[in-house]
């Protein structure tokens, strides 16, 4: 069979000048559709948010779309696949008349190249580019555009709906759940609190600050409180001078009293009640009862979330709390201002150790007691230890050597070399640690 052959006619000034303006408003229409599309799936949800608040009109618009971004989504593919099957089928009509059979390459090609790069690549460039003041300069225009396609949009989100149901597939299992939701904004948080820190927009002191306030629904009361062998504790049986004394004589205002057994704490000695109760008694330590003014103590389980335990101490107005296992034997305490250093690092008083239990060199290396924290020594080094098996810096060697080393003994584990220093009985005391800039400068 012969090919049909279309042959070529020619088109008036005015018609030809018409369909190319056509054509023109056509690809304008997709350019707007794609760079929306592109600007309201890449704006700052957090700064819109912020915006809206701040009274911002824009701002309105565009969380309005975010909040319905199934049906922003779907109205700009619609529109975008619209005009540009439109303005395919002009540019074809009039090359055809034009070139005839020649015309269809013509108008294969010259449409491709005109809806790649002035319909696609250039407005979703730019859009990526600056999405937030795209996304504000385009959010009413595309909200009047979903309104205006919601039905077209509904009709094809039922049809694919019916689909995947077809296919075994429910629609609302493509929904994230709370849980994956929450962990995916955190996620994100801290990617971009990583990167502005990388391109050197939030400093290191701040990059920690906001870390540690997402760290704490990750972490445990027994990953930072204060261990049993660390704590200072008084003695309730003692003489009513020497208790006194001991009390006033510590760095810390509060401290557990016990009788009998360190396991039994009875109450807790406020270093300003006690202060008060000489001032009322002129001096005359025999008049005080320090454990008529012990507070009665509370019991916390070592497997209490960070964040819980934050809410509690401020909802009980109380700052001390003692820790205790599943079987409720003393594990050690925990204060406000422990989980506070989880966020701002350490804070320090003139009655303060810098760094207790940590002794640099002046070789390089790191003189650490076995009791310390990994994420103290990590946060006083600026190290990255794993803590996620070990809470002290002796349970990571342990864990890691999988067995209780003996003096002398050396390991290297994640880039550092661990010598073991001092043990007692089972328990590491002392370590010195090589960090790699200190090996590699050895």
């Amino acid at each position: 069979m012969e090919e049909a052959l279309i042959p070529a006619h020619e088109l008036s000034g005015w018609d030809l000048f018409f369909s190319i303006g056509v054509v023109f408003v056509l690809m304008l229409f997709s350019a707007f559709f794609a760079g929306a599309e592109t600007a309201m799936t890449a704006a700052s949800r957090a700064r819109m948010h912020q915006l809206d608040k701040d009274g911002s009109a824009p701002a309105t618009h565009v969380n309005w779309l975010l909040a319905h971004r199934e049906q922003m989504v779907g109205s700009m593919l619609f529109g975008n696949t619209f005009v540009n099957i439109a303005s395919s089928a002009l540019v074809t009509s009039v090359l055809l008349t034009l070139f005839g059979n020649a015309g269809i390459a013509a108008a294969t090609l010259l449409t491709t190249l005109l809806v790649l790069i002035f319909c696609e690549v250039l407005p979703k460039t730019y859009a990526i580019a600056r999405p937030d003041s795209t996304a504000l300069r385009l959010g009413r225009a595309v909200r009047i555009a979903v309104t205006l396609f919601s039905p077209v949009v509904s009709v094809v989100a039922w049809i694919v709906a019916m689909i995947l149901a077809a296919m075994g597939v429910k629609s609302q299992g493509l929904v994230e759940d709370k849980e994956e939701a929450t962990e995916a904004a955190h996620e994100e948080l801290r990617g971009a609190i990583d990167l502005h820190h990388i391109h050197g927009a939030v400093a290191t002191v701040d990059r920690n600050m906001l870390g540690g306030i997402l760290d704490l629904k990750d972490l445990q009361v027994a990953d930072i409180m204060i261990h049993r062998k660390s704590m200072v504790m008084i003695d309730g049986d003692l003489p009513p001078e020497e208790l006194l004394d001991r009390v006033l004589s510590q760095p810390h205002t509060r401290l557990p009293v016990y009788r009998g057994d360190p396991d039994n704490i009875v109450g807790v000695l406020h270093a300003k009640d006690v202060l008060r109760a000489l001032a009322r008694a002129r001096g005359n330590i025999k008049a005080v009862n320090a454990m008529s003014l012990a507070a009665k103590p509370w019991f916390i389980p070592d497997t209490t979330q960070l964040a819980d335990q934050l809410r509690a101490f401020l909802q009980r107005r109380n700052h001390f709390a003692l820790v205790v296992d599943e079987y409720g034997a003393l594990q050690g305490l925990i204060t406000l201002e422990d989980i506070l250093e989880e966020i701002v690092g350490e804070i320090r008083d003139e009655h303060d150790v810098p760094v207790s239990g940590v002794r640099p060199q002046p070789d390089g290396t790191i003189n650490v007691d076995g009791w310390v924290s990994i994420r103290e020594l990590n946060r006083a080094m600026n190290w990255n230890l794993p803590d996620e098996e070990a809470n002290t810096i002796a349970g990571l060697v342990i864990h890691e050597a999988q067995a209780i080393p003996d003096v002398a003994q050396v390991f290297s584990f994640h880039g550092f070399k661990f010598e073991v220093l001092r043990r007692q009985k089972n328990q590491i005391m002392a370590l010195r640690v090589t960090p790699p800039e200190a090996a590699v400068g050895g």
